[in-house]
């Protein structure tokens, strides 16, 4: 949800849908045509049309299309990058360019077809790729660098990155293309409203610095432009003193209209928790998914048993972080807004955890399902934002309506507010 004016106005919800499903054939376009730049010297040993090269850069995480490149391109400079870029924009035959982080879009948006992808995370150097500054709390990251790995790096200087996605193993130059978004975002804003300045190699192969105040044009289109507008290489984001360890509560609720009131209240709240996100129980799901193993198992006939009484409920999740300065309130305040709440009483869970162990959660899911061959299967998976004024519409037709009608998921089904002015 979005806002303006608070706490009385909300105006958007982000609802966030994540449907798993194993049982697709994914769209395959496979095309060849020979390439001059192949014998251009300064392309040597870099670009390849190898068939393993070609077909891992076919596919990508959603597993729903496969398209073709003609090749891939293993830069080890951005000058090789411009310089490919170039010779597409001056050859009277062009052609497709698209750069290629860790390979996580949906559906073919990290692949060219008949074109070039170019393998950003050939890139690499974790030994000089981060430049941190602690008084102007900001870092300077090659957009081929992982989350994670900006976090590991910043946590050394006991700094972080201030807004995340779920899953950190994205780069910084594929999130800050889309958007970047969790459960931060009500109020930090997504990862795109925490740039400072960013290199960028246009579309004519130019290599440009920009920022609000230089080349604004530049810098705005390519923030959250789907990489149409330029190939980032490297960013200037926001930083701030890490904290320590995370207060992690989940709330389970009934009713929809208490669940997203309850929402709204605590982003609106100026100084209150640093991560919020909801989320969707169904009836033919099981507590845990995935992306957190939670709940404690003793207690999962008891939610089960609720799920099956009511077929849908909702789970609010908070979080608050603190260090030894806060550690002594941050139990007195969690308890203040548990009382605050209108969940069913009885269902309210609670984890303490380090800082990077809650930012990294999602990866022991990940772990897990890759043992057991489950995690390079299709994704299709779909992220909306919902106006406020109908989202109980929305809960009524898509949760409680196709979603449990047609059992066709059991996959998380994430929905949380943001604020617009973030």
């Amino acid at each position: 949800m979005a806002s303006s004016n608070f706490p009385t106005q909300i105006h958007r919800v982000i609802t966030v849908l994540i449907l798993i499903t194993t049982l697709l054939t994914p769209i395959t376009t496979n095309t060849s045509q020979p390439w001059d730049i192949l014998s251009q010297d300064n392309f040597a040993g870099k670009l390849t049309t190898a068939s393993s090269s070609v077909e891992s850069a076919a596919t990508d995480f959603g597993h729903v299309t496969k398209i073709f490149p003609s090749a891939v391109l293993n830069p080890s400079s951005v000058e090789d990058i411009s310089d490919l870029i170039k010779l597409s924009f001056d050859s009277q035959s062009s052609f497709t360019l698209a750069a290629r982080g860790h390979g996580h879009s949906l559906r073919g948006q990290a692949t060219a077809k008949d074109g070039v992808v170019v393998n950003m995370r050939s890139m690499v150097n974790l030994d000089k790729g981060i430049k941190v500054s602690r008084t102007g709390l900001f870092a300077d990251v090659d957009s081929s660098w992982l989350w994670i790995e900006v976090l590991n790096k910043t946590l050394e200087l006991g700094l972080t990155p201030v807004s995340w996605t779920d899953y950190l193993y994205l780069t910084v130059g594929g999130t800050l293309s889309n958007g970047g978004i969790s459960g931060q975002t009500f109020r930090h804003g997504p990862q795109i409203t925490n740039v400072l300045e960013m290199d960028v190699i246009t579309g004519k192969g130019e290599i440009a610095t920009c920022s609000k105040d230089k080349n604004s044009d530049l810098f705005f289109a390519v923030l959250g432009g789907l990489g149409q507008f330029g190939i980032i290489t490297r960013a200037r984001i926001r930083v701030q003193l890490a904290p320590k360890r995370a207060k992690w509560l989940r709330f389970l609720y009934t009713d929809f209209s208490e669940f997203t009131r309850d929402q709204e209240r605590l982003i609106s709240q100026t100084d209150g928790l640093d991560f919020l996100e909801g989320s969707v129980m169904l009836d033919h799901g099981p507590p845990d998914n995935w992306r957190s193993t939670y709940y404690p198992p003793s207690d999962h006939l008891r939610i089960v048993s609720l799920v099956k009484r009511h077929r849908v409920i909702y789970c609010l999740e908070v979080v608050k972080y603190y260090d030894e300065t806060s550690q002594h309130t941050v139990n007195e305040e969690m308890d203040e807004l548990s009382e605050s709440l209108n969940y069913v009483r009885g269902f309210m869970y609670e984890k303490d955890v380090t800082y990077t162990g809650f930012l990294n959660r999602v990866r022991t899911g990940e772990l897990k399902l890759k043992s057991k061959g489950q995690w390079d299967v299709p994704h299709p998976w779909l992220n909306l934002f919902v106006p406020k004024s109908q989202i109980s519409k929305f809960d009524y037709g898509i949760f409680k309506g196709i979603i449990l009608r047609n059992n066709i998921t059991s996959g998380p089904v994430l929905v949380y507010p943001m604020n617009r002015n973030k």
